[in-house]
């Protein structure tokens, strides 16, 4: 068995009888009671994630002088001090090496968030570009990350930080003390709902999270529970739906290409753009509670399409749900289509994200 990384909250996971499982190279809590429960206690109540295992990188130098916006497809020298914003890390090809959310902590430094499985892979690819003066340094392994995630997380919260949790807006962060350690409270969320994460010096971890369980409007929820929330949101899971071969134009992350910048992989972006793409990932909802699984083939009108990148059983729909890629043509709203592996086969419709749409996410 491979060697499994394990966050400061293992052992409280295994006394919380989770199921463990391997996750980007680390051994995470997949759930702990049942994945629906723990879907439902996010969407109505709070849901407590944890989320060490994502990587940190801190930078400081001359925001243009050090060509650090190269490294990104959206413009860092916008972003205000105290927000923060989400794109992407792209090679050559304009593939996505990964997706990260860029924290404004002042004027020359700033605090990347990145996916657990490439942040080796990210901090050599950023660092690349880097030139001048400058400081570049992955902390990943001396900082905690909790997600608070769910429409009563702010009333949750207010205890521990009642001057700042009711101004903090959507993706914005604030800094402030918790167990005589200064953490970063931010405000983002991969749920759908009103969510906060907590950034903390690892060694408050266990303490923090202890902590948030003594309210019983807490409980803990596991990665299972978290794909099905962000899939219900149409958001996208790096490794499965977004790899280095696929652009964010045919990943439908158009949005957050910036084109009045230069960035790596532009070039092969503006041509896409001029050309067209030939396939798009989009969303379906399928007829019954079944759903598909990723790598089944996708058909239409009897033609084999595309694939499903992502699937599960929405709790909030009561129906299949999921997303994958297809010919352009086919990924128009109401597109029917047929979704296949060997005997099985899930008649489904292409529908616009969200699929879940009353959340609570910027209330």
């Amino acid at each position: 068995m491979e060697n499994l990384k394990s966050t400061p909250l293992e052992a409280e996971h295994i006394k919380l009888k989770a199921k463990m499982a391997p996750f980007g190279g680390w051994n995470m809590p997949i759930q702990y009671e049942s994945i629906i429960e723990e879907h439902n206690q996010c969407r109505s109540k709070v849901a407590l994630f944890d989320t060490c295992h994502m990587g940190e990188f801190f930078f400081k130098g001359d925001l243009q002088e050090t060509n650090i916006e190269m490294a990104f497809s959206f413009n860092i020298g916008t972003i205000k001090i105290g927000k923060c914003r989400y794109g992407l890390i792209l090679n050559e090809k304009g593939g996505i090496v990964d997706d990260c959310i860029v924290y404004r902590l002042s004027e020359d430094e700033l605090m990347m968030v990145v996916n657990a499985g490439t942040k080796d892979k990210d901090f050599n690819v950023i660092k690349s570009v880097l030139k001048g003066n400058f400081v570049f340094e992955d902390k990943s392994d001396v900082t905690s990350k909790l997600d608070v995630q769910g429409p009563l997380s702010r009333d949750v919260l207010r205890k521990y930080f009642p001057n700042v949790i009711e101004e903090l807006k959507y993706f914005s962060f604030t800094k402030d003390k918790l167990l005589g350690e200064e953490i970063l409270l931010s405000r983002t969320g991969y749920t759908g709902e009103l969510g906060f994460e907590i950034y903390m010096p690892s060694k408050i971890c266990v303490d923090v999270w202890n902590d948030l369980l003594k309210d019983e409007r807490v409980k803990p929820a596991g990665l299972g529970a978290r794909d099905l929330l962000r899939l219900e949101m149409g958001y996208p899971l790096y490794g499965s739906d977004l790899d280095e071969d696929t652009t964010p134009l045919e990943a439908d992350l158009t949005y957050f290409v910036h084109f009045d910048k230069d960035f790596v992989g532009k070039d092969v972006l503006i041509k896409q753009k001029n050309n067209g793409i030939e396939k798009i990932r989009v969303g379906f909802v399928c007829e019954g509670r079944r759903a598909p699984r990723h790598g089944y083939k996708i058909f239409a009108e009897g033609e084999d399409i595309g694939y499903v990148t992502s699937g599960g059983f929405s709790p909030s729909l009561g129906k299949g749900i999921g997303m994958g890629y297809v010919k352009t043509k086919y990924s128009t709203e109401n597109s029917l289509l047929e979704l296949s592996q060997d005997k099985v086969k899930i008649k489904a419709v292409v529908e616009k994200f969200p699929f879940y749409k009353d959340g609570s996410l910027r209330k």
